[in-house]
């Protein structure tokens, strides 16, 4: 990489959008998508949101094995948003509780509950009630502390022939930290862009708790590692009066 970056500085959210692909998640996702799909297979639903769908490969994967009538993805991302709805998914740049409309099934794949403090999660969880259908299903997979303590904690690098990437990350007193710079070629410079994510250790009796729903299923999942379960696969169904 040349010695000379692009001098400006960007502080963007939609950084991880630009790097996911870097990141072997798409490689992961397999693994944790056959569990939602598994217990989506039990079920007889009409519709399906998926909030922070990312990419939306989750939703295609979904649609095409369930043949799901309807689906949608909401994220904060503009980018992200793009990418879902140039799949053919229907997608909105929409927080959850500004949703207008309820769904049989809500999922939250990829650990995307462990991006909310706890007081955040209180509020999403809530909005989750809100929106499903009674006798609905809440679908969700958070971190072990084996995942954030043993395979999240560390430095990370790779590059391509556009992108060079760092992440170095750190977790503490139950928050997760990483800090990601991102250079991007640009002719013959390369642009800096640096972005810092939090996310933080929750527990399965927090997430019923807050929710106000039943537990349905509590799963370890193995993504990483063979012997430890670094994630759990949560489901929780909304009761009469929730």
């Amino acid at each position: 990489m040349p010695n000379t970056p692009h001098n400006s500085l960007d502080l963007t959210p939609d950084l991880y959008a630009k790097v996911e692909d870097l990141l072997g998640v798409k490689e992961a996702s397999p693994r944790l998508y056959a569990h939602y799909l598994l217990f989506l297979q039990t079920l007889e639903f009409e519709t399906l949101l998926d909030v922070g769908c990312g990419s939306g490969d989750f939703l295609l994967g979904m649609q095409k094995a369930l043949e799901i009538p309807r689906v949608k993805g909401i994220d904060l991302s503009p980018l992200m948003v793009a990418k879902t709805q140039a799949q053919g998914i229907t997608a909105t740049v929409i927080d959850l509780c500004d949703e207008l409309e309820g769904y049989d099934v809500i999922t939250a794949v990829f650990d995307m509950p462990n991006y909310l403090s706890k007081t955040e999660l209180k509020r999403f969880l809530s909005c989750v009630a809100t929106h499903l259908h009674e006798g609905g299903f809440f679908l969700c997979d958070i971190n072990t502390l084996y995942g954030f303590e043993n395979v999240a904690v560390g430095s990370f690098i790779v590059d391509d022939d556009r992108r060079f990437l760092t992440i170095d990350s750190d977790f503490e007193e139950g928050v997760y930290l990483s800090d990601f710079t991102l250079f991007e070629k640009e002719g013959d410079t390369f642009r800096k862009s640096q972005e810092s994510i939090k996310q933080y250790l929750h527990t399965v009796e927090e997430i019923v708790e807050y929710s106000g729903m039943t537990l349905f299923c509590d799963d370890e999942v193995y993504l990483y590692e063979l012997d430890k379960a670094d994630k759990r696969f949560v489901v929780l169904q909304k009761n009469k009066g929730t």
